[in-house]
């Protein structure tokens, strides 16, 4: 039984807790500051408000004010479920805290900007804890296809666990080895992390469609735009692939469950398929942001105004191919510049003088 400490008390933080529980490890589950209702109501009873699953006894739910009481010698894991505007918040508690050695696990999504670059987030964790002279801490990370959800109600799941340290890699496989849930290992940590953070991104433009959908009705016939939305789902994977390639990763996780895996399960349903729609019908970003998700993370529309303006200077600059990104263009000028969400249908595709 392995002591692991979970930072980060969400629906997906919680959801993992729960997992690594079935697997026989004692599980510490912190609340940030936001999390305060969701703490107070597992000690009450161990039913989790959001998820509306009662945790097994061997979870056990703290405030981020007791860290210093459960950080010690034991702990063998520290997993990361805040969400992406929270990682310095935890790599603030956690940095004075944490032991030398002791892997961190993300389940964290995004992209982060230093100077002119762009990062995924275990490379900005790792410097931002040497601050606290912790150099060399193991990351690893979990993409995929796997709505907290369904992973609460113990559905079966297929993710990917990237961390280039083979060993490390082998060890939390073994972790979490459930018989709901099914994890592949790669040493693809960048490729991996990519994928993640940007299928939030992308899927506000697969929303499009059914935001079209909505606002045009159904063809005379009954014809839907399944096409619309397909086709934007290429352009998509297209993208994510060129950036994965740019930025150093391999681009057999663009098409496994990393990258197209996650893209499809996540244009199911949420927060970013839900703004798309939005965005599709019409309305400009911060009007839908604020009258229709006033209280809802969109975490494609937050990576879209972390890494907007450098995405725009390096595209000016020549270090992003313009012609390589058209959606991703469209995506930036509706979220950041509050612009019409509009396809360049016409940049998607070389077509053939005649």
């Amino acid at each position: 039984m392995a002591k692991i400490i979970v930072l980060g008390a969400g629906v997906m933080g919680s959801a993992f807790a729960q997992l690594l529980a079935d697997t026989g490890n004692q599980v510490f589950l912190v609340g940030t500051h936001l999390d305060q209702d969701i703490i107070d109501s597992v000690r009450a009873d161990g039913t989790h408000p959001k998820l509306k699953v009662k945790l097994p006894e061997n979870v056990r739910a703290f405030s981020y004010t007791q860290l210093e009481d459960i950080v010690d010698q034991h702990v063998r894991l520290i997993v990361f479920g805040v969400n992406s505007a929270g990682v310095d918040w935890a790599v603030a508690r956690i940095g004075p805290l944490l032991k030398p050695q002791v892997p961190i696990l993300m389940l964290t999504k995004g992209l982060a900007v230093q100077g002119h670059s762009l990062k995924i987030l275990p490379q900005a964790v790792k410097e931002g804890l040497t601050q606290y002279g912790l150099s060399g801490i193991p990351l690893a990370a979990v993409g995929g296809p796997c709505i907290a959800g369904e992973l609460a109600a113990r559905r079966q799941s297929s993710v990917v666990i990237a961390c280039p340290d083979t060993a490390l890699l082998e060890w939390l496989l073994n972790l979490v080895d459930a018989p709901y849930y099914h994890a592949r290992g790669s040493t693809d940590l960048m490729g991996v992390e990519v994928c993640a953070a940007l299928k939030n991104f992308y899927t506000l433009a697969v929303g499009y469609a059914s935001g079209q959908l909505e606002q045009r009705g159904k063809a005379p016939n009954g014809a839907l735009m399944h096409n619309l939305a397909a086709g934007l789902f290429t352009q998509a994977l297209a993208e994510i692939h060129y950036f994965v390639k740019i930025l150093g990763g391999q681009i057999d996780s663009v098409f496994g469950l990393a990258g197209a895996g996650d893209l499809y399960v996540t244009c199911q349903a949420g927060r970013n398929g839900r703004m798309g729609k939005l965005l599709g019908t019409g309305l400009l970003y911060r009007e839908a942001k604020s009258k229709h998700m006033p209280d809802d993370t969109i975490e494609g529309a937050e990576l879209a105004l972390v890494i907007g303006r450098t995405l725009k200077q390096l595209i000016d600059k020549g270090a992003i191919a313009q012609k390589a990104v058209p959606l991703t263009e469209s995506i930036v000028e509706a979220v950041c510049d509050n612009q019409p969400l509009l396809i360049p249908w016409d940049r998607f595709y070389s077509k053939s003088k005649t």
